[in-house]
């Protein structure tokens, strides 16, 4: 894609989205930092059932500490590999606790020296508390930015780099939602529904998936023609 079909893409999703959020449910940062700690290899979903009745009860660093491991291990048993996320997120407050009064950094190079918290992790951080241009790209993200041209790399660094290039300023505080709710959405993995999608036109993914019923000749125009997007997430 070219600087023009770079902004055209992105005020698409803008103009279907306006305020775009994440799918995790938290009530401050530090829940915030705990979810997506937990939503490593899991879904959302999974996560949000998982701490609804944790976090009715665990707001603070400190009272995941005085929760402890084994405590928090039966709120989270559901989620995948719980045992060594319980470890890290014990691990994590306790480490707030003592060498940040209890708040979470704003830094993503300091918030990856926690336990549990890669690059990925703290860009989503940064970027949804705290308003930074950050792009934490998973694999709905890497997917959507190799598949339309808008970020193409074989790593998720890459990706990233990209991203941080080529996407204009109105545009970069968000960025991060709209790809991933498009990804999760409409440009799914093994089966993209390019017959709805509002950014079909200029995407270079070939070739377009039709809509279930239609011939392979459903095209881009007729796809927005019928501008359909991700519905906003609520946090």
């Amino acid at each position: 894609m070219n600087k023009a079909q770079i902004f055209d893409f992105f005020s698409r999703l803008a103009e279907a989205n306006p305020a775009p959020q994440t799918e995790l449910e938290y009530g401050n940062d530090y829940q915030l930092l705990v979810a997506v700690v937990l939503s490593a290899q899991a879904t959302d979903v999974g996560v949000n059932k998982a701490t609804r009745a944790l976090f009715r009860d665990v707001r603070t660093p400190q009272q995941m500490a005085d929760l402890g491991e084994d405590g928090l291990k039966q709120h989270i048993k559901t989620i995948g590999l719980f045992n060594a996320k319980a470890k890290n997120v014990i691990a994590l407050s306790e480490i707030l606790v003592r060498d940040f009064d209890g708040q979470v950094p704003q830094d993503r190079d300091t918030l990856t020296t926690l336990p549990g918290v890669g690059r990925k992790t703290a860009n989503v951080v940064v970027n949804t508390a705290f308003g930074q241009e950050a792009f934490a790209v998973d694999t709905h993200i890497f997917r959507v930015g190799n598949r339309t041209g808008l970020a193409p790399g074989k790593t998720v660094l890459a990706v990233e780099q990209k991203l941080d290039k080529r996407v204009p300023a109105p545009f970069r505080r968000d960025a991060h939602h709209w790809l991933i709710l498009h990804g999760r959405y409409v440009c799914k993995a093994r089966r993209p529904e390019c017959w709805r999608c509002i950014v079909a036109d200029l995407c270079r993914y070939k070739p377009k998936t039709p809509a279930p019923g239609a011939t392979s000749g459903t095209t881009a125009a007729r796809a927005r023609s019928r501008p359909v997007q991700a519905p906003s997430a609520k946090s």
